[in-house]
């Protein structure tokens, strides 16, 4: 049932540190006393800076994949490694703490906290892992490199939907993550307001060293980023 197929970087990328390696994932759930096989043995590799785009229709696995490769859930069968870490050998508390550490998230819907302002929201997830040193400094530069340096006092009421969603992208920052996972973070935008979004985060990504993988249903949003795969059916494949 394995699939071989693997998002690889590409030769010039080798030198860059691995941040993520996933090998095997299945994922199988019980419906109606049958095996439904959501992941079929999905290898990724990805390093520093670069930012990957997977693409697929609703329903193939992509939230999925997602789940397990930002330690929200486990997989039935595969390896999991984040900064050569075994993620998969961590209890729950372990991976809670390691997942609030390491890895960012970006989702369709921003969740941006209304009676708090946009440099208050950025903040939010240090204040709740208590790591305040230089925590308004930070969220402030993520804020100016974003481009919204002039929104720091905005509630999100106040904030377009493209600024609500570039405010998410510097929440997702603001612990310095290695890996930076986004699920269709432009599906409630417009064309123009979704291209600058991922121009946004390939610019995050080389900038700020990251790995970004971004899950998306608009195959020419993801020819933007550095490469780019498909699912299909829990299978992954290669352009």
């Amino acid at each position: 049932m394995g699939n071989t197929d693997t998002i690889e970087p590409t030769q010039s990328d080798a030198s860059r540190g691995v941040i993520l390696h996933a090998e095997g994932l299945r994922k199988v759930y019980q419906t109606g006393g049958e095996d439904l096989e959501v992941l079929c043995g999905v290898n990724v590799k990805l390093r520093e800076g670069e930012a990957v785009a997977v693409t697929g229709a609703s329903g193939v696995g992509k939230s999925t994949l997602l789940h397990i490769l930002g330690a929200l859930d486990r997989p039935t069968e595969g390896r999991l490694q984040i900064r050569d870490v075994d993620v998969l050998r961590l209890d729950d508390d372990e991976r809670a703490q390691f997942r609030n550490r390491h890895v960012g998230f970006v989702f369709q819907f921003h969740n941006l906290l209304p009676e708090f302002t946009a440099l208050e929201n950025v903040m939010m997830p240090a204040l709740i892992a208590r790591h305040a040193d230089g925590l308004e400094t930070r969220a402030w530069e993520l804020l100016e490199k974003v481009g919204l340096e002039h929104r720091l006092e905005h509630r999100p009421g106040e904030l377009s939907g493209g600024e609500c969603q570039r405010v998410a992208v510097a929440r997702a920052l603001v612990m310095k993550p290695e890996l930076v996972l986004a699920d269709e973070p432009s599906g409630n935008l417009d064309h123009e307001a979704s291209s600058r979004l991922h121009d946004l985060l390939r610019e995050l990504a080389r900038v700020e060293g990251q790995a970004f993988l971004v899950m998306t249903h608009d195959r020419d949003l993801a020819a933007s980023l550095d490469r780019t795969g498909h699912i299909d059916a829990g299978m992954l494949e290669l352009d």
